[in-house]
């Protein structure tokens, strides 16, 4: 689906990616984690041929994303995290977008509208930003593309707009459709996106299944500050301390909390490094 090897890329003198490698299958809801300024928003743009790289190579469904074609534009969704909508109505704007992808089910289209309570009678001009933003979820999903990118989707969405996106989403989700989420709202997005991938300082440090992090490692809640010498990773939750420890073959599976995991690849990138083909590769 999506192959980038030693991709190089930066803003005038200020570099962002030196040697970037990444591969991406098709059949599953990807989640991109990363700080403020980690590179998310432009390494969805290389991927959706909208920045072009300075040295290395990427390939989108078959295409070099910089060269535009049309095979690998119609097969693909980007909704940005900002966006305009033209003063039109919804009719005005299915009968000029829709041709551009020739998998657009229009009925679909209708049913998500009207799942994500979305007003198709007044001008998209005059649309609330969450109504907006549901209105172009609902055509992305409707496109049927084979790759479908979203920014920070559920930003300016109410409590339920966002318990409605992970139901419409996983409904609209087949093993041809590959979804990238990116997002910063990461408990709003932890039960639908799996596998994770993380970027920091320009790297992957992260691509894996939350499964496989879980062979690696286990999380326990515990009521007083760990000193255990096995404790990799802490933070104080509610109710105590959410610890994270290197598995043992003894120590029964957890569930990982992508928060919290987040937060440890964040803050001990030394221990990715001395772990990179547990986390990065044998996990991938």
């Amino acid at each position: 689906m999506i192959h980038m090897q030693h991709v190089r890329f930066h803003y005038e003198k200020k570099p962002l990616f030196t040697h970037l490698d990444l591969e991406i299958p098709s059949g599953t809801i990807y989640g991109l984690l990363g700080v403020n300024g980690a590179g998310k928003t432009t390494l969805l743009k290389l991927i959706s041929g909208q920045l072009f790289p300075q040295d290395g190579t990427i390939s989108v469904l078959g295409c070099t994303p910089k060269e535009r074609d049309p095979k690998m534009l119609q097969d693909l969704f980007h909704l940005p995290e900002e966006f305009y909508l033209p003063n039109i109505t919804a009719q005005q704007y299915l009968k000029t977008y829709a041709p551009f992808y020739p998998k657009f089910d229009e009925s679909a289209f209708l049913e998500y509208c009207r799942e994500f309570e979305v007003s198709l009678t007044q001008s998209l001009h005059t649309l609330s930003f969450g109504q907006k933003k549901k209105f172009l979820l609902s055509f992305g999903l409707a496109s049927n593309t084979a790759l479908l990118i979203l920014d920070e989707p559920t930003n300016g969405l109410d409590i339920p707009s966002k318990s409605q996106f992970r139901r419409t989403v996983a409904s609209a989700m087949t093993d041809e459709r590959t979804f990238i989420i990116s997002t910063h709202q990461v408990r709003d997005m932890g039960t639908l996106i799996d596998p994770v991938i993380i970027i920091d300082a320009g790297e992957v440090v992260c691509n894996s299944t939350l499964d496989a992090v879980a062979q690696q490692f286990t999380m326990v809640l515990e009521r007083t500050v760990p000193s255990s010498e096995d404790v990799v990773y802490s933070e104080q939750v509610p109710g105590g301390y959410m610890a994270m420890y290197r598995r043992k073959e003894t120590d029964e599976e957890t569930s990982i909390d992508l928060e919290v995991l987040f937060n440890a690849i964040i803050a001990q990138p030394g221990l990715l490094k001395n772990r990179s083909e547990s986390i990065t590769g044998g996990l991938a």
